[in-house]
């Protein structure tokens, strides 16, 4: 949960979330799990990880995460393990959701996010190069999401 909580800090401050971050994080869960510290086996940690960046790999390929949200999801993967990552990733997608809706309330594009979703969702054959072309003023960062969708799942767990 910490290292989840400062990579939130510091992608909010920064838009960055450190390698170092997340491979210490990546570390401290196969390491736990091979102690036999985290209720995860090796191979789960191992597992979580795989499924983590598989979950997010498509956003970053479309243009929707960076490679730190990826990386930071895989680390997450790796100390919770498979089935609560994947409850981690829907939490996390929840609670993206509802911040691209909070933070374009507060830019004044709320109606422009609604419409731009609605036409991403009915013409996905453009929605790579919709997503693309995106101003940088009209995104956010998404470590906070990761983070508080990976304590939830923790949680519930």
């Amino acid at each position: 949960m910490a290292a989840s909580l400062a990579a939130a800090v510091i992608d909010l401050r920064t838009r960055r979330i450190p390698n170092e971050l997340t491979i210490a994080l990546t570390v401290v869960g196969l390491s736990l799990a091979a102690m036999g510290a985290s209720g995860v086996s090796l191979w789960g940690s191992l597992a979580g990880c795989v499924v983590g960046l598989a979950l997010m790999t498509p956003g970053h390929l479309l243009g929707a995460t960076g490679a730190g949200d990826v990386k930071l999801m895989a680390a997450v993967g790796a100390v919770v393990g498979p089935s609560t990552v994947v409850t981690a990733f829907l939490f996390t997608a929840i609670a993206g959701g509802i911040l691209a809706l909070v933070i374009a309330k507060r830019r004044g594009r709320l109606a422009a996010t609604i419409a731009g979703t609605g036409r991403l969702i009915v013409t996905s054959a453009d929605a790579e190069a919709q997503i693309r072309s995106a101003p940088q003023t009209h995104r956010f960062a998404y470590g906070p999401a990761i983070a508080i969708g990976s304590v939830l799942a923790t949680l519930v767990k």
